[in-house]
C-alpha cells in the first residue's frame, strides 16, 4: 500500500522551559486530559440518571465541562502544543461513505423519523 506522509496541522509551538517543574504546556495537558476524562464520565452518568432533574443538573454540569475541555483544545492549538494530522481526500471520501451507508440500516431510515 502506498502511504503518503500525513501533513501536520499545527501553529508555531510556544516554548516552555525545559525545568522539573511543572510548564504552562504540563499545567494544560493535565487539565484537558482531566476535562476529557470528565466529560466521558459525565455523558456515563447521564445515561444512568433516573429523576429528571439529576439529568438536567448532570446535562448543565457536562456542558460546562465540554465547554472547558474545548477552551484548553482551543488555547493547547493556538500555542502549538496540541497537532493535527491531515487526512487526505481520499480517505476522508471512503470514510464518509462508509458511515452513509449505515443510516440505511436504521430503522428511521435516516430521516430522524420513525
Amino acid at each position: 500500500m502506498n502511504q503518503q506522509k500525513q501533513q501536520k496541522i499545527q501553529n508555531p509551538e510556544t516554548q516552555v522551559p525545559k525545568t522539573p517543574q511543572m510548564s504552562e504546556r504540563d499545567f494544560l495537558n493535565d487539565q484537558l486530559s482531566t476535562e476529557k476524562y470528565m466529560t466521558t464520565s459525565y455523558h456515563y452518568a447521564l445515561n444512568e440518571a433516573s429523576h429528571q432533574s439529576l439529568y438536567q443538573d448532570l446535562a448543565t454540569i457536562c456542558q460546562e465541562a465540554q465547554d472547558c475541555q474545548r477552551q484548553l483544545y482551543n488555547l493547547m492549538f493556538k500555542k502549538g502544543w496540541y497537532s493535527l494530522e491531515a487526512a487526505p481526500a481520499q480517505q476522508l471520501q471512503q470514510t464518509y461513505q462508509q458511515f452513509s451507508g449505515y443510516t440505511n440500516q436504521l430503522p428511521y431510515n435516516g430521516n430522524g423519523m420513525a
